[in-house]
């Protein structure tokens, strides 16, 4: 079973983040768009760049953030790409996939398929396949 998963308010409360990009990252859960301080592109989902975010505050709270860009490639249930924080000072490798974690966890919908749905509500941020720092 993942970590537990942590509210993104706990997230930041934290986190070694400067207050402008918790206010980013705020603004961009409130309305969902890209901030100068949290950029993601156009077919970047913002749950998905959220989800992303949450996790590099969850494994770098030490980590002083200004601003991340966040540049992945959106399936149904998979959200692959690279985050990197503070112009590339910092780089993250991810796969977030939901279905994934439904198969490590046994859940199958009713017609015998990973329950990606209960797994992306249930666990959030926590279906990262990896996330590894690469630079």
């Amino acid at each position: 079973m993942p970590a537990t998963v942590q509210s993104l308010d706990a997230l930041l409360e934290n986190s070694a983040a400067t207050d402008s990009f918790k206010a980013a990252v705020r603004e961009v859960a409130a309305n969902g768009r890209p901030t100068e301080l949290f950029q993601f592109g156009r077919g970047v989902p913002p749950i998905k760049a959220l989800r992303a975010v949450s996790k590099l505050l969850e494994v770098e709270p030490g980590l002083v953030i200004e601003n991340v860009m966040v540049d992945g490639v959106s399936g149904c249930s998979d959200f692959e790409g690279t985050l990197s924080v503070n112009g590339g000072q910092a780089q993250f490798d991810f796969r977030w996939c939901c279905a994934w974690r439904a198969e490590q966890v046994g859940w199958r919908d009713h017609w015998g398929n990973p329950d990606q749905i209960r797994a992306a509500r249930e666990f959030g941020y926590q279906c990262f396949e990896r996330f590894n720092r690469i630079k």
